[in-house]
């Protein structure tokens, strides 16, 4: 556990990278009129400030000490302009590069997206939801601190602090020195202040990700924490994290609370200094009550970007962490789903499996020398205990995971050679565990295809039998399913699911047979369903019940991966063999 975090400690120390950053920047390259912009403005905020005390230095000791009130009314208004100016510069540099990073991070966030949508399954079965979330949502909202508050902001910081240095060394160099004494006490304490808060960010930053992946699942997963009474475990567990994230918050704000205090000593004691050596020197004639008086002016110039400027390093450094992160998600190509260029005119639906080996995590292999054909129209159904291979086989037909060996075949062409669009266009999948997103039933249906009418999803509905319960509820095919379809029965939900299937018409169907959870009423309404959903389309159907599958032109009896029996009904039976065995262990168990 310690070698790791020390692993982790030292991989964050090297987060700074001049290509990392450039990277970054490329991302504003659709932005090069606000990006030079923004550095014009921040040349100009740099010079103003310093500009404008260097004047009052002038004016004291030019027009003041010598009386002359037309001279003094004029440096007055010059001094009122470059103030006025200033201000505009400030906004706007604040502003154009706070559009920077919110473009920016805006044009990123759907590049992300549209990443995650292309990832394979695989994927999601080893990474948390929660980390996913964070990548797209948080991780990219602290990328946009590099442009408001970061590489460009810090730059025009040091550019301040070189042309400060200018005019005083310029006005009197014996002072400067005298104000630069308290720099090195400055500098140690920017240090220390930087690397506690970058540790303290860096503990934040888990920390939420942590928080997102743990609040996330369990409250996608609320039902079964309340099922099995584990409100109490689950709040103690979140407790512990939540503990977690407000440690590395009140550290980082410790760290501030001390380092800010300690600025302003510093600073004091350099004006008070300035005080004593400027008033004694001033006695003597040898330095001006203007030079005094600028100094003390340009001490609070000089430390103010010095404080800041780790604040931001820091602010930076985390930005380029989270940009890290991201690029590290989308430079993941090997996890992208794999699709071809045949883009067939028309499907007819022949599915065909020759010698397919399967293996989710290397060759502990789902399933072994799978060969079976089904011609177009007809049905196949797919029977055997769990974890038989039964799913496996629908999820690789449409390309959901990648095959080891062997090859899938429709028409005739192998499914890798297919636009992943193409084929998933032309193969609807009605899984048992129905996914409804909070919104209409229209627009659970349609999922956003304008293609797909109001016409074609209520004469879908009608033709499964869904249509007269969807018309008695509150606003009909406008309904809130709410999230997960929450609002409806298991029975409902799954009718819609037969609309969204039947809506677009495909060639290729597969069904998760999902009669076992609902009562006989409901079933034989599903049963109805399912009958209409298959006529004129080839089928493959997962069978839970063997009750559902006597008319299936061929079955497929699996046991660890393998195919063990296959043929008819009447065919298995006469077998006396596995199938058997099944059907008579269900039959007397009803």
């Amino acid at each position: 556990m310690a070698n790791n975090e020390k692993k982790t400690k030292e991989k964050e120390k090297k987060k700074f990278s001049w290509a990392l950053l450039g990277r970054i920047f490329m991302l504003a390259a659709p932005y090069r009129g606000f990006i030079t912009l923004s550095v014009i403005l921040t040349l100009l905020g740099s010079w103003l400030a310093p500009y404008r005390t260097n004047l009052i230095r002038v004016m004291l000791d030019d027009y003041v000490a010598k009386g002359d009130g037309v001279g003094l009314l004029n440096i007055t208004y010059l001094l009122i302009f470059l103030l006025i100016v200033n201000a505009f510069v400030n906004f706007g540099q604040s502003w154009v590069t706070a559009f920077l990073g919110q473009a920016v991070i805006k044009d990123l966030r759907l590049r992300v997206y549209e990443f995650v949508t292309r990832l394979k399954l695989k994927y999601f079965d080893k990474t948390p939801v929660g980390t996913v979330v964070t990548r797209t949502v948080s991780d990219i909202e602290s990328l946009s601190n590099v442009f408001s508050s970061g590489f460009i902001v810090i730059a025009g910081d040091l550019l301040q602090i070189g042309i400060i240095l200018y005019f005083m060394f310029s006005t009197n160099w014996q002072l400067t020195l005298v104000c630069l004494s308290v720099l090195p006490f400055l500098i140690a304490a920017t240090y220390i202040f930087k690397e506690k808060v970058r540790k303290s960010f860096t503990q934040v930053r888990n920390a939420v990700s942590n928080l997102n992946a743990f609040v996330q699942e369990h409250i996608s997963g609320m039902q079964i924490v309340q099922i099995f009474n584990r409100e109490r475990e689950e709040y103690k567990r979140f407790k512990g994290i939540n503990t977690l994230h407000r440690d590395a918050n009140i550290k980082s704000v410790l760290y501030y609370a001390l380092f800010f205090p300690v600025v302003e000593i510093i600073t004091a004691v350099a004006t008070g200094l300035v005080v004593w050596y400027g008033i004694k020197q001033n006695i003597g004639g040898s330095i001006s009550f203007g030079t005094v008086v600028s100094f003390i002016l340009y001490i609070n110039l000089f430390f103010r970007p010095l404080r800041q400027i780790a604040d931001r390093i820091n602010t930076l450094q985390m930005g380029m962490v989270s940009a890290e992160r991201v690029f590290k998600l989308i430079d993941s190509k090997h996890d992208l789903e794999a699709s071809g260029n045949y883009i067939p005119k028309q499907v007819k639906g022949e599915v065909e499996f020759k010698n397919v080996w399967f293996a989710y995590n290397n060759e502990e292999w789902v399933l072994k020398d799978i060969s079976f054909k089904v011609k177009e129209g007809e049905t196949l159904a797919l029977v055997g205990a769990t974890g038989a291979g039964k799913s496996s086989i629908v999820n690789l037909i449409n390309k959901f995971y990648q095959i080891n060996k062997g090859e899938i075949l429709i028409d005739g062409v192998n499914v890798s050679e297919y636009d992943t669009y193409a084929l998933r266009k032309n193969v609807s999948v009605v899984l048992q565990d129905v996914f409804l997103f909070s919104g209409s039933i229209e627009s659970n249906v349609r999922l956003y295809d304008d293609a797909i009418t109001k016409e074609q999803i209520v004469e879908a509905s009608k033709l499964v039998g869904a249509h007269s319960f969807i018309e008695r509820l509150p606003g009909g095919y406008e309904f809130n399913v709410m999230e997960r379809g929450s609002s409806l029965s298991v029975g409902q939900r799954q009718m819609i699911s037969f609309i969204r299937a039947l809506a677009i018409d495909p060639k290729v169907l597969i069904l998760d047979e999902a009669t076992s959870s609902v009562d006989s009423e409901t079933e034989e309404l599903i049963q109805n369903a399912i009958e209409v959903l298959m006529k004129g389309r080839t089928s493959i159907a997962i069978a839970h019940r063997l009750s559902t599958i006597q008319h299936a032109n061929s079955i497929l009896v699996l046991d660890k991966g393998k195919i063990v029996e296959r043929g008819t009904h009447d065919e298995l039976l006469a077998q006396k063999g596995y199938y058997e065995k099944l059907h008579n262990f269900q039959f007397a168990v009803s």
